[in-house]
């Protein structure tokens, strides 16, 4: 955390230490990677409410990732009231309208044809739940003055993919919405001019009819993402 008194390092013992044999490390990471290999980006979903304790907790492990000199730069809005869903779907629906009707750019829009998306977002009053992840660009101590954090984009990024897979394990289906511009957004959910907003994730149980484009689950094999030099 971050105060404007001067704060003086010090150091405890490493708390939370795990020790796990090479079997037992690998059998974790496979574990893992078994998991995530399961999550599935969907746009049909139910209108079964989840818990606010779940969204909760999945926000708090976010909260645990690495930051900036731990400044910790963003902030969740959880919301599941209809009115608020609906303004959201309306605003992006306008913007997905001004895209697909050629502000994306001819390739760009031939890149999401496999995917199947189109100007409609139904998920964004369908999906019990959408978080609005906020990157804060400075912070602010309670006289007003301001303070700078540092790296924010990639630590914003580091604890939105922890919130995904937070999600993901609790049994949750998610599906990520870039907010391009959606200006709205800061002051309608009650944030300072400090913050942007960077994504909105909807997040739910799917439908039954619900389906992933095949071209999804198309992954680059480890050799094309990852290099090691030994």
């Amino acid at each position: 955390m971050f105060a404007k008194e001067k704060l003086e390092y010090t150091a405890v013992p490493l708390p939370d230490r795990v020790e796990l044999t090479d079997e037992e490390m690998r059998d974790a990471a496979h574990a893992f990677y078994a998991k995530m290999r399961t999550r599935h980006t969907v746009r049909d979903y139910t209108t079964r409410p989840v818990p606010r304790e779940v969204i909760e907790d999945c926000i708090r492990t976010a909260g645990t990732a690495p930051s900036g000199a731990n400044h910790q730069p963003w902030h969740f809005v959880a919301i599941s009231d209809p009115e608020m869903k609906a303004r959201i779907r309306e605003e992006a629906e306008i913007e997905e309208r001004r895209f697909y009707e050629g502000g994306g750019g001819d390739e760009w829009i031939k890149a999401l044809e496999p995917i199947g998306t189109n100007a409609e977002k139904p998920h964004l009053t369908t999906a019990p739940w959408l978080i609005v992840v906020f990157a804060q660009r400075w912070g602010q101590f309670e006289d007003g003055t301001r303070y700078k954090n540092y790296y924010v984009p990639e630590s914003v990024n580091i604890a939105t993919g922890f919130l995904l897979a937070a999600l993901h394990h609790a049994g949750l289906c998610t599906l990520t919405h870039t907010p391009n511009p959606m200006k709205f957004l800061a002051p309608a959910l009650g944030r300072p001019a400090s913050e942007k907003p960077t994504m909105i994730i909807a997040v739910g149980h799917p439908s039954e009819d619900a389906t992933v484009p095949t071209v999804a689950k198309m992954k680059k094999p480890l050799e094309e993402i990852s290099t090691f030099v030994e």
